[in-house]
């Protein structure tokens, strides 16, 4: 079959639905938006959708004087419990929207209507992404297209650059602009001038915490922090505000755009606006930062601090809602904070000691997961997968037996009836929110009503004696309620509240009964700072029964009518226990949002007013249906660098694309400039298709940029055709079983396709495998690397040549276990194969040897991890048909850089690990079989270029012996891209 047909067989296969699962979404077009929608599921919400989006998208092309590049598309999905969004600008402007109400949780989240919010945020990110002027469009001509960074062609960095520059900046910058624009869009509501931001940096000003520079925020306050990832909205939003305040909103959209006369990387840009160093403005924005929030602290003190005895040594990161074990004195809840695994745990309310139960299934940051706690069975119910489809779970917290109850219910806000000992929660689904109710043993639950879309109920509670339900209830228009209904009532289908309080917009967080059942206690930002309110039930009175500095949340009442509360410090909650006392007044802080709208009345023009005013029917120009296959694109083209057997090869690089990137082609041509190569040598094809879990390639001689670099090689003499499937038979995130086959037909080989040393006796070469992959691995907040679990595998290969068929088989089992050092694990790592055959026939045996890692490379970073590596040997110098191997691997906690390098090039941490490994080939072969050992140790210094790019210096020693006597040193240094 000629080089020809053999591509063509790979194009074919790419297009023929016959060999993918079809995948289809309906889909409504306009001249900007491309929106997907499962039918009927989310029919409902399209059109809200996408006026929100139209609505959002006239704003940005004004504000920004910004013309997309392209259309816009956008996928509704429902794969997750809690709203969230993400947007790329490159190489698609592309957005995905879960449908399911917002997460809360001290008004992280501001009290809005969620599609217009989501909507009005992540256009910002797109915006500033695609923005572009005259000298980025003739490159994106010339790329036809906006590259993305990639792995597999590194010089890709540059272009990416090129042609989207305003991509090459800090998650802060993207997140800090487009909270702000947010909260000026909606009318000033929003986190810009939200209570949470507000407290979170007077608690830090309070406490004599560290403030981040511009470096250190993505060096490590991103990382280490228990708020991670947050601190990035939390800092880039308030930098924003600071400049808006100081300079002039007009000044921050002059740094944010794209003009004509604007410069290319954003730092540049706003010396450009503002007149000095981007590192000069930040220090001054922490010094006013200081000063504004001492002055908010002098007017919380005007009035006297609520005492407060703290319960625990050390703040505790991240707590759910927790309960008092009467019979133990502890404090039973959902615990998650830096360097241990979520977990839940008991505090100790005599001593501050604490004690993990059992570790929790994907947690969630601030709620960590949903509770309801049972005092006579000593059971505490919570959510697993809080990040998925949750799980309802059972601990009983005196045996640490936790079992499963249902699931993937979707139910949380869990609230126990103690009266008939029934569980009640709500149910999130397409949107809607549901009121469920599970009777004893809990495995299975009856709906009881359905809210309509944009009303939403959260922390729900049952009254003592199981007559009343308290619950947080947000309406479309944003207004949060306390309301209070009888369980009667809404078992029968009546859902008019007994009574309510109105919060406007400042939500009603955490409100429960005390014992006796005369009162809700519950927090509540409604003067600015998180106080402790209580609600008498008879008279529907509210007061204030706390004046806190920085915030309080989650009461838990007592018997002898005291508080646990939790405050807000800037590593965390801390359980403390107060005397609720009523309040006759407390002082209003000052908003810097509302400062800014003051001096700068400008940003109250920015309201982009409400998505009903716009006229979806003139603008829709197409509905139908979405199919990748058909919607095929092309994408971007470009340049490359590739190596082969020593020489270097110039060519180019094509891909095609569907908009929601679910299908892909790529397609690379090289010729190399080595005149010594024979001339059938010199052409390099590798042409490649993606699609819903099929894979099919196609190679001629077959080139890659790392073997520029070596010393393993990766190209290969020949032509092959590769077809591969791989399906998530589990997936439960972070437990996964992977099932992948693939079949390979290979011709003119001079080495194995997998080992570059070992010489062929044969040309033609048809090679099958299948293998099942299970992991199931965990690691704690801010830790770089797995700490605990499980992985295994199991392979079966047949390779036919020259008439001999050879099959092999192939098995691993790791594990590995916490230390109780932050962030240090202990690992095992094994692995046993066995080949049937001709002992001569280089099909029929396994061979390892070395790190693995080139000087330049994109793969793992711990090789040695892997089966075919032995460090401190040559490539393939091993050789067995049977082997058993087992490498035993320390982990140490990693050391944090906070200031070392500049915005565009930090350090990160450096992650030191030693290992040793023992290899047995042909065991139990006589004179065969072969001992090998090798220890080492390896240094992995992360660092980060172009803001977003993550890259690992490598730097590991090995010693192997064989029998006990020293054979070989190995030093390996190794640069990984991506």
């Amino acid at each position: 079959m000629g080089r020809l047909r053999l591509g063509f067989l790979v194009l074919v296969l790419c297009s023929s639905p016959a060999l993918s699962d079809e995948f289809e979404m309906d889909m409504l077009e306009t001249e900007n938006l491309r929106l997907l929608y499962f039918d009927p599921l989310t029919t409902y919400l399209t059109p809200h959708v996408a006026r929100s989006f139209e609505n959002s998208m006239s704003f940005q092309q004004k504000i920004f004087g910004w013309t997309p590049y392209e259309k816009t598309t956008v996928m509704l999905k429902d794969f997750i419990d809690y709203g969230n969004a993400a947007a790329l600008s490159s190489p698609r402007n592309l957005l995905w929207i879960d449908v399911a109400p917002l997460n809360h949780t001290f008004e992280t989240f501001p009290a809005l209507e969620r599609m217009y919010m989501l909507m009005n945020h992540e256009l910002v990110h797109v915006a500033t992404g695609d923005a572009w002027n005259s000298r980025d469009r003739r490159w994106r001509k010339f790329f036809g297209g906006k590259p993305p960074s990639t792995g597999v062609h590194p010089e890709s960095i540059l272009y990416a650059y090129l042609t989207a520059p305003r991509n090459a900046a800090p998650r802060w910058y993207f997140e800090g602009s487009a909270v702000f624009m947010e909260t000026w869009m909606s009318g000033g509501i929003g986190r810009a001038q939200g209570a949470f931001d507000e407290m979170v940096f007077r608690a830090r000003v309070r406490d004599g915490a560290h403030f981040y520079s511009n470096l250190g925020i993505v060096s490590e306050g991103t990382a280490i922090d228990f708020q991670t990832m947050t601190n990035a909205y939390l800092y880039g939003t308030r930098f924003m505000s600071y400049l808006a305040h100081e300079y002039g909103p007009e000044e921050v959209i002059r740094w944010l755009s794209r003009d004509e006369d604007s410069q290319r990387y954003y730092a540049h840009q706003f010396r450009h606006v503002f007149g000095q160093p981007l590192e000069v403005a930040w220090d001054e924005w922490i010094g006013f930062e200081h000063a504004f929030q001492r002055a908010n602290l002098d007017r919380v003190r005007q009035h006297p601090i609520t005492p407060l005895q703290p319960l625990s040594r050390e703040p505790l990161g991240s707590v759910s809602r927790a309960f008092v074990d009467a019979s133990s004195d502890r404090l039973i809840g959902g615990f998650y904070f830096p360097g241990v695994v979520a977990h839940i745990g008991a505090l100790s309310l005599a001593d501050g000691s604490t004690t993990r139960l059992s570790d929790i299934k994907g947690p969630m940051k601030y709620r960590v997961t949903a509770t309801a706690w049972d005092p006579v069975s000593n059971t505490l119910f919570y959510t697993a997968d809080n990040l998925a489809m949750r799980d309802l779970m059972a601990l009983n917290v005196r045996t640490g037996e936790a079992r499963m109850l249902l699931r993937d219910a979707r139910i949380g806000d869990l609230a126990f009836n103690p009266a008939d000992r029934s569980l009640w929660g709500l149910r999130h689904l397409n949107g809607y929110v549901t009121l469920v109710r599970m009777a004893p043993p809990y495995e299975s639950w009856n709906q009881v009503h359905t809210w309509p879309y944009g009303e939403v109920l959260s922390d729900l509670d049952i009254s003592p004696d199981g007559r009343l339900l308290a619950a947080t209830m947000e309406e479309v228009s944003g207004r949060q309620f306390l309301r209070l209904f009888r369980l009667e009532d809404l078992r029968d289908g009546f859902t008019v509240p007994l009574t309510q309080f109105d919060f406007g917009r400042a939500i009603p967080e955490g409100f429960v009964f005390s014992p006796d059942g005369r009162y809700l206690y519950g927090s509540s930002y409604y003067t600015g700072v998180s106080n402790i309110y209580r609600y008498e039930v008879a008279s529907g009175d509210i007061e204030a029964v706390s004046n806190a500095e920085t915030g309080l949340f989650r009461p838990i009442p007592l018997d002898d009518g005291s508080l646990i509360v939790f405050e807000y410090t800037g590593q965390g909650l801390v359980p403390s226990r107060m005397d609720p006392r009523p309040l006759e007044d407390l002082s209003a802080i000052t908003f810097l949002g509302n400062e800014i709208a003051r001096k700068h009345p400008v940003v109250r023009e920015w309201a982009v007013g409400s998505p009903a005013r716009i006229d979806l029917d003139s603008l829709i120009t197409h509905r139908g249906r979405y199919n990748p296959r058909r919607e095929l694109e092309f994408e971007s083209a470009y340049p490359v660098l590739e190596g082969y057997r020593d020489s270097v090869a110039l060519g180019y690089s094509m891909t095609w694309e569907d908009p929601m990137l679910f299908n892909s082609l790529r397609a690379d041509l090289s010729w190399s400039l080595d005149g010594s190569l024979p001339d059938s040598e010199r052409l390099h094809a590798d042409i490649e298709c993606q699609k819903l879990g099929w894979r099919f390639r196609y190679w001629h001689n077959d080139a890659d940029f790392y073997d520029l670099f070596g010393p393993t090689e990766r190209s290969r003499k020949g032509d092959a055709v590769i077809a591969g499937y791989e399906r998530a038979l589990v997936f439960d995130d972070p437990r996964r079983l992977d099932l992948e086959t693939e079949l390979a037909w290979f011709t003119g080989l001079d080495t194995l396709p997998g080992n570059q040393n070992v010489e062929t006796r044969f040309e033609d070469l048809l090679s099958g495998r299948v293998e099942l992959r299970y992991t199931h691995t965990e690691k704690s907040l801010a830790a770089v690397d797995h700490e605990k679990g499980l992985r295994w595998n199991v392979a079966a290969w047949v390779d036919h040549a020259n008439g001999d068929t050879v099959p092999r088989l192939s098995a691993g089992l790791d594990f590995g276990f916490a230390l109780p050092w932050k962030h240090s694990s202990v690992w095992l790592y094994n692995a046993a194969g066995v080949a049937d055959g001709d002992r001569d026939n280089p099909l029929a045996n396994w061979y390892f040897g070395a790190f693995g890692n080139n000087y330049v490379d994109d793969r793992d970073v711990k090789r040695y991890r892997e089966y075919h590596s032995f460090p401190g040997f040559e490539i393939d110098e091993i050789s067995g048909q049977n082997f058993v191997k087992s490498v035993l691997e320390w982990n140490l906690p990693p050391l944090r850089f906070r200031r070392v390098g500049t915005p565009a090039l930090y350090l990160q941490h450096l992650r030191p690990a030693v290992f040793a490994g023992a290899l047995v080939t042909d065991p139990g072969h006589g004179r065969l079989e072969e001992f090998y050992t090798s220890i080492g140790f390896q240094l992995d210094l992360k660092f980060t270029v172009v803001h977003r790019l993550p890259m690992t210096l490598s730097l590991g020693f090995a010693r192997g012996f064989v029998d006990g006597s020293k054979a070989d040193d190995e030093i390996m240094v190794s640069l990984k891209i991506l």
